[in-house]
């Protein structure tokens, strides 16, 4: 069975990862939150099929999104020579992440994207056992913002809505505001909010509508969410393809 500690740790998570592996430790990697570390230690998963050396793929790395702080442990299992000897043998990582030596995948990717890529794991066995495992991480929006109800005229009004959503493991500070610009240039605000957009909260739906006078108009929505902790902010923008026009005054 394995044996769950907690303890604190001054320093970089990825120092503290490095320094346990090179230890010789197995193990799920749980939890950092600040300062304390949660790490479950594990016996080796093997049977008696298990001869060689084989990468374990039952725990695959986690999709992400753009500059999140990201950590996570490759593992082999089966009969091998310790230390094991990881790298990148073919496709790429997300730009902003990096596989070190002990198998250590950490970093922060930069922007979106599927990113596919081969693993090579080597162990110091004379003569060496290496293999290679596909693998897959996905990097998605941290803020997603799409038309549930495009803006449209009804009688003196353009009205819509649109669904948001925060993929992320924190929670964000949102501003939504949308805005009608007329030909003119001159923009009347129709939506406002300003809320804590709670983590994990998927395709909240969140209306806008305005009665304006006559005339053409191009309608802007904008969602400007903030992690101040971390200082990070996501921004997203939808924007009406063609002017909507207003032939009935409020």
């Amino acid at each position: 069975m394995g044996t769950r500690l907690k303890f604190r740790w001054v320093g970089s998570l990825a120092t503290l990862v490095c320094a346990l592996a090179t230890a010789g430790f197995q193990f799920d990697f749980a939890s950092i939150v600040g300062e304390q570390a949660t790490i479950q230690t594990k016996a080796p998963a093997r049977t008696e099929a298990d001869n060689g050396l084989v990468i374990d793929d039952r725990l695959a790395p986690p999709k992400t999104y753009p500059h999140a702080r990201y950590w996570f442990m490759f593992q082999a299992r089966g009969n091998s020579v310790p230390p094991l000897h990881w790298r990148i043998e073919k496709g790429a990582l997300p730009p902003g992440l990096n596989l070190e030596d002990n198998g250590l995948l950490h970093g922060e990717p930069e922007r979106t994207g599927e990113y596919r890529f081969t693993v090579s794991v080597t162990d110091s066995g004379k003569p060496q056992q290496s293999v290679q495992k596909d693998f897959v991480i996905e990097v998605v929006e941290a803020l997603t913002l799409v038309w549930k109800t495009p803006a449209h005229v009804s009688g003196s009004r353009i009205e819509g809505s649109v669904q948001v959503s925060n993929t992320t493991p924190e929670d964000v500070d949102l501003t939504f505001i949308v805005e009608a610009v007329a030909e003119n240039g001159r923009a009347t605000v129709i939506g406002y909010q300003h809320f804590l957009l709670r983590k994990g909260t998927t395709e909240m739906e969140l209306p806008f509508g305005e009665s304006l006078p006559h005339g053409g108009y191009l309608v802007n929505v904008d969602a400007i969410g903030e992690v101040a902790s971390r200082s990070l902010i996501f921004r997203r923008r939808l924007q009406t393809p063609a002017v909507l026009q207003v032939v009935v005054g409020p």
